[in-house]
């Protein structure tokens, strides 16, 4: 396989990234199927019952023997706009508020201090600053039980 050039093609279809957005695209593919059918046959009725014209495809208008057919844009621009809302309104609120719900709760910064010789920021409780390597003087006691408190 080397001889051919192909170890390097290997690596990347096998790299993790490159599956899962083959994984996304199917997924998507096979989502997008099921919504359109969602729009079609359950939403278009519905907006058809009330407002009278479920499919406005017949709508055009000619210029010169060139027939302009709005009305297949006006249903393209209204499936749009149908299916942006069940994505957004039936999978992205309900993933957004099951994130939410597992997501951990920040951490507040460690306390820090001033090295003495070049000024970097240290941790607290270092004895030996980690740029310059220099030693430094213990930490005020009052400094220490501040950042100790809960907060």
């Amino acid at each position: 396989m080397q001889q051919l050039g192909l170890g390097g093609f290997k690596k990347f279809i096998l790299r993790g990234n490159v599956v899962d957005l083959a994984v996304a695209v199917v997924i998507g593919a096979a989502f997008s199927s099921v919504v359109t059918a969602f729009v079609k046959d359950l939403i278009t009725p519905l907006l058809a019952a009330l407002g009278g014209q479920p499919d406005f495809s017949s709508l055009t208008f000619t210029i010169n023997n060139s027939q302009f057919r709005y009305g297949d844009f006006i249903n393209a621009v209204i499936s749009f706009l149908i299916i942006a809302f069940v994505i957004y309104y039936f999978v992205v609120m309900p993933v957004n508020s099951l994130m939410d719900r597992f997501k951990p709760e920040p951490q507040p910064p460690a306390p820090t201090r001033e090295c003495p010789e070049c000024l970097s920021k240290v941790p607290l409780n270092a004895k030996r600053c980690m740029y310059c390597t220099s030693e430094l003087p213990p930490a005020p006691a009052s400094d220490i039980a501040a950042a100790s408190r809960p907060r």
